[in-house]
């Protein structure tokens, strides 16, 4: 006997924000991968739940099961609905992301890469202090879904409280993920995870190739690994069984995704936790205001560990004003010293080195100097694609940082024809050199992008700095996540001013986080704590003045105030709607329609009353890559009607002009 036909809610992997109906006579569930006819082709989609006929339109037989891909479960299910709804992206290019790249069969093969994970000794747990036995206990009273926002300062050992609490999830039969930044997914860190559960972990980030990402996958899906350890595509990763999830750093902007879908990582693991009803565990020693708020709301529990490990001293900050360190290098005829680099900080370099420990100078501006000029008629080299000025790069290498554009810097101006190229600024590249003429006994490196383009440089140079191969490390934030070198002592923060003026209202927050974030590399090991130099023209700014104390809470109670006032996170929603265009009209006329239709709805609908429209305005990076952009903001008191708001203005998307982009981002991390 035949069965009966029956209709299918499917969500297709295509640019379409509501799901289709289909018809099949199979039994396939809720969360089956099928593949569906669509226009003239065929392509991969998700049955969401039973549909219902319609006579409006003829609906299609669903071609046949793609076994290939394993079925979601239900929570998972209902979290990718959640993601597509929340972000407003269309929800099966949501359910696309769950998948691994390559099918099972075709990733069979041993990639020719180093093993994803190094076999390692397994090594004894630690003793606990008395801090992190206390934070351990308090979050295991918790089996179901909490929010716990675990901050403690650099060193005191949150890796650790990571550790145990995995333990015991797998104690109890379940299975762990760990969430960290691209950037801080260090073999360090990998390192010390199968030190203690062997070969138990896969590991999933940016730098894999789809063959290694596929069998990483399969481990873990298939029971065969237990702890997921990843960048923020790894939480898409159906987790069967999953107990725990840590978010480590949950401060940092680099859970967010600034393409395709716009989401955050550290949000859609809490609200994955909820539809789980397992704990969530947020770690940091600078938590992001949005956290911090919900804990002392009483949203988040919180976990405080004060003390560094083994009761080691935090380090000592000092701070230079090269306004006066300018004076006093003219009083004492210092010229030899490069404008940058104050007599303090030289001085203590000196000594750390004659201590055989480390420096580490911190910068987060790559290449020579960002900005080159002609000396005669003030004319800036810009990149012809982008609103940005030109880095010099090596002796004459000119390269836009966005779209890598690159050209010879010439001998002669080609405006005036007269004047000559002049270097304004400091990058990096030219630190190092500087410190290469200064220091030509010591073994200098640099760490950044251009330097360490693949994991295994940045493998190679970790492995040097723990065997003391190099005495001066230079670098960008991407020494600032993450590391943890015994002999390293002295940090400078050779600028501190760089993230001050962005005009973002997060900039604040950012230079106060990474301030705190770079001076807790010094001194981790060492009783005295290990010396933070920070030079600054501006030392009275807010940043510097509560990162000199290590006043968290001080800090934060201070930027609060201030976001309630403007009604800025945590205090509102915010969604950013950004218009790309060919040419300046199409966009700003784009961005004026858009303006347009978010009134029109504001006035049709009482519930968007309290909706703010703030533009549209030519964006800071006013174009990128050929395009023109420009922005609206939208503030909101809720989450609730924001992405409702959002979805509606869109609409089906035929009033955008051709030549013409309209990007939403929900909850934006980035108003450039």
């Amino acid at each position: 006997m035949q069965a009966e036909e029956r209709f299918v809610k499917v969500a297709v992997a295509a640019p379409l924000f509501t799901a289709l109906t289909y018809k099949t006579r199979e039994p396939w569930a809720a969360g089956s991968s099928v593949i569906v006819p669509l226009g003239k082709r065929h392509t991969q989609a998700v049955i969401l739940g039973e549909g219902a006929s319609s006579a409006d339109f003829i609906i299609k037989d669903i071609v046949n099961l793609n076994e290939s891909r394993p079925p979601l479960d239900s929570p998972y299910l209902k979290w990718f609905e959640w993601l597509a709804d929340y972000y407003v992206h269309p929800v099966g290019l949501v359910m696309e992301l769950a998948f691994p790249p390559l099918n099972k069969k075709s990733s069979k093969r041993t990639s020719k890469k180093s093993a994803v994970v190094k076999k390692v000794d397994l090594l004894p747990a630690p003793n606990l202090t008395q801090e992190q036995s206390q934070c351990i206990a308090n979050i295991l009273n918790f089996s179901e879904f909490e929010t716990h926002l675990l901050h403690g300062v650099t060193g005191s050992g949150k890796t650790e409280v990571y550790l145990r609490l995995l333990e015991e999830t797998l104690t109890r039969g379940q299975r762990g993920l760990v969430l960290v930044p691209e950037i801080a997914l260090t073999p360090q860190l990998i390192s010390r995870f199968a030190a203690r559960f062997g070969d138990k972990i896969a590991v999933l980030h940016s730098q894999l190739t789809d063959r290694e990402r596929t069998n990483q996958w399969w481990s873990i899906y298939s029971g065969d690994k237990k702890i997921l350890i990843g960048a923020r595509s790894a939480l898409f990763c159906p987790v069967p069984n999953l107990g725990l999830i840590v978010v480590d750093e949950e401060h940092e902007p680099g859970y967010k995704q600034e393409e395709k879908l716009r989401y955050n990582a550290r949000d859609s693991a809490i609200m994955l936790a909820k539809i789980l009803n397992i704990p969530i565990v947020l770690g940091s020693a600078t938590p992001s205001l949005e956290s911090w708020h919900n804990a002392q709301a009483g949203r988040y529990k919180l976990h405080v560990m004060p003390s560094r490990v083994s009761d080691r001293k935090l380090p000592s900050i000092e701070i230079i004003d090269l306004r006066n360190d300018r004076e006093a290098k003219r009083e004492k005829a210092r010229k030899d010293l490069p404008h940058w680099l104050s007599e303090k900080l030289h001085e203590n370099i000196i000594e750390t080195l004659s201590r055989r420990e480390q420096v580490a100078l911190f910068l987060n501006r790559r290449g020579i100097a960002p900005t080159i000029l002609c000396s005669d008629c003030g004319y800036v080299y810009r990149c012809p694609n982008c609103a940005i000025s030109l880095t010099l790069h090596g002796q004459k290498d000119l390269v836009c940082h966005y779209c890598d554009f690159t050209m010879l810097m010439q001998d002669i101006c080609p405006s005036c024809q007269i004047g000559e190229p002049k270097s304004l600024g400091l990058g990096t590249e030219q630190i190092e050199q500087d410190m290469i003429k200064f220091f030509p006994g010591a073994i200098i490196a640099r760490a950044d992008r251009d330097e360490i383009t693949s994991r295994e440089t940045l493998e190679d140079l970790i492995t040097k700095m723990e065997r003391h191969e190099i005495d001066i490390l230079v670098g960008t934030q991407m020494i600032a996540k993450g590391l943890d070198f015994t002999k390293l002592t002295l940090v400078g923060l050779i600028l501190a001013d760089v993230g001050f003026n962005i005009p973002d209202f997060r900039s604040t927050e950012r230079s106060f986080q990474l301030l705190t974030q770079m001076s807790g590399r010094a001194g981790r090991h060492v009783p005295h704590g290990g010396k933070v130099i920070i030079q600054t023209y501006n030392p009275e700014h807010t940043s510097l003045e509560f990162a000199k104390t290590a006043d968290f809470s001080a800090y934060a109670n201070h930027e609060l105030a201030i976001r309630k006032e403007l009604l800025y996170p945590p205090f509102g929603k915010l969604a950013a709607f950004r218009v790309i265009a060919r040419t300046p009209q199409l966009g700003i006329n784009t961005a004026e329609k858009l303006a347009r239709r978010g009134e029109a709805l504001k006035n049709k609908y009482a519930q968007y009353s309290s909706i703010q429209i703030l533009g549209p305005t030519e964006a800071p990076l006013a174009k990128l890559r050929g395009k023109y952009r420009f922005h609206l903001l939208l503030k909101a008191p809720s989450s609730q009607i924001l992405s409702s708001f959002c979805r509606q203005i869109l609409g089906d998307s035929d009033w955008v002009a051709a030549g013409t982009k309209v990007q939403v981002d929900v909850d934006p991390i980035n108003l450039l």
